[in-house]
């Protein structure tokens, strides 16, 4: 029997959510560490790492399609599928290429989940509540994503034991997704409103392009940290288990403050909140330059930037939710994805190049300098459309 209650939809969402982030949070840090013992430069260690973000892009152009004509549930379960077969596939063969174009294949089912949740939960929500329901989104990828950098402890029993508890997890969250009733994104279009997916586009950008870049800005940070600093932080001289209490400390750190400040964007603002938090973060990550010898203090840094820009995306989301109609959502969803796909990409790639080139603090400023250029571009950016409310589905 398929169950549509609200309650129990959001409920294995957000589960779901969680189980998505915890195979995510696990592969970055986990191949890249095994590609570094294995002798590959940070460089091609750095692309490795971006080749999930290009799935993530690949998929981003042909997603919002087959949600509208199918609806939200088939597209979650697929996407789920092909991430068990994937990460079943991981440990099979350890070969540079083999692990990108798998990496690809989780990106674009990755995207396919996140995309329609994503989509099923902005619509379904009220202004009043939506940066409570996106937080609680963050919260639970945020959970799964900080748990799992832990895997790493497991490479000292078995290569393949991280990878098959994942794909494990993920099947489990298949079946319960399973009885879900499906749901269609808002069918209600108003007949003044662009009717090409080009000038979609260019209305959301219209409308809301500065909530597209916290999202490019999360994407970029969450690939650096978890896909450059392992191999940055191994070569300054920090040991694998110290890497493995840094990389959670950052995700607890977002936990910690994911709920309460998307209680306050609903209070007091999304700009204002996600101006205060990126400000806050570029200045925790300038600070882990001068302390980078001291595992506590880059510790307690990493639970405060984390603190700070944790709720990147999420808050992202909302704010994007709130400037844009109803019809639009799934457009703008694709491309939220579109821009964290491009950051996460762009994060890995550009860390890569700074710890060959710069060395010392080299992931520091790249991350605290993408967090000063989204404080200027949101600055910049003037308000032109009044909050909308969704239609509840």
């Amino acid at each position: 029997m398929k169950v549509n209650h609200p309650g129990y939809r959001f409920s294995m969402l957000i589960v779901m959510v969680a189980i998505a982030g915890f195979a995510q949070g696990m592969l970055l840090p986990l191949l890249s560490i095994l590609l570094e013992e294995a002798g590959v430069s940070s460089s091609l260690n750095g692309l490795n790492a971006t080749a999930l973000y290009i799935g993530v892009l690949l998929a981003s152009p042909f997603i919002e399609k087959p949600v509208r004509t199918f609806g939200y549930k088939p597209v979650i379960t697929v996407g789920l599928l092909v991430m068990t077969i994937s990460l079943i596939l991981l440990p099979i063969w350890a070969f540079f290429w083999f692990w990108f174009v798998l990496r690809m294949v989780i990106g674009i089912a990755d995207n396919m989940v996140h995309y329609a949740t994503q989509v099923w939960i902005t619509s379904t929500s009220t202004a009043k509540n939506r940066g409570r329901n996106i937080s609680i989104y963050g919260l639970a990828f945020g959970l799964g994503f900080g748990a799992g950098p832990l895997m790493i402890h497991l490479l000292k029993v078995a290569e393949w034991l991280p990878f098959v508890i994942a794909a494990v997890l993920t099947f489990i969250t298949w079946l319960f997704v399973s009885r879900l009733a499906n749901e269609f994104p808002s069918q209600d279009i108003d007949t003044r409103a662009p009717q090409t997916t080009w000038a979609r586009y260019r209305s959301v950008v219209k409308m809301a392009w500065f909530s597209l870049l916290p999202g490019f800005a999360y994407g970029y940070l969450e690939a650096s940290l978890h896909g450059n600093y392992p191999v940055y932080a191994l070569r300054s001289g920090l040991s694998i288990d110290q890497v493995s209490l840094l990389l959670p400390a950052f995700v607890v750190g977002g936990l910690l403050t994911q709920l309460p400040l998307g209680l306050a964007s609903d209070k007091f603002g999304r700009k204002i909140i996600l101006l205060t938090i990126a400000t806050l973060g570029s200045a925790c990550f300038f600070l882990m330059i001068a302390v980078e010898h001291s595992p506590t203090m880059l510790f307690l840094l990493f639970l405060a930037g984390g603190g700070c820009v944790g709720s990147l995306y999420s808050l992202g989301v909302a704010f994007m939710a709130d400037l844009v109609p109803t019809y639009l959502l799934p457009t703008a969803n694709v491309m939220m994805a579109v821009s964290f796909g491009l950051g996460s990409i762009s994060g890995p790639l550009i860390g890569g190049w700074l710890i060959e080139m710069v060395e010392q603090g080299s992931v520091y400023y790249s991350i605290g300098g993408m967090l000063v250029l989204v404080v200027v571009a949101g600055l910049l950016f003037k308000q032109q459309h009044t909050e909308v409310e969704p239609h509840p589905s």
